[in-house]
């Protein structure tokens, strides 16, 4: 099973604006989503090269990225990208 990671921090405003939009799909596909603050957690984000937020990184089980994007992005796309990767 893949995991999906989405780091974030508390004073971005892209990552308050796309917070319910992954929250949206979790509910929908039945994903589980690790809601990451890349403050909070520096050695995480350092681990998956987050240097900028919101970032969804997609990993395998063995914690290895196979897909990332940084920045807000429609619901749909994410959808598509869960469905295709996760």
């Amino acid at each position: 099973m893949k995991k999906v990671l989405y780091f974030s921090t508390t004073w971005c405003g892209p990552c308050k604006a796309f917070k319910p939009v992954v929250q949206q799909v979790a509910q929908e596909t039945g994903i589980n989503v690790n809601y990451i603050d890349a403050e909070a957690d520096p050695s995480l984000a350092k681990m998956y090269n987050v240097t900028s937020v919101p970032t969804i990184v997609i990993a395998d089980q063995m914690g290895s990225a196979l897909y990332r994007h940084t920045g807000p992005m429609p619901k749909g796309q994410l959808m598509q990208i869960i469905k295709t990767i996760g």
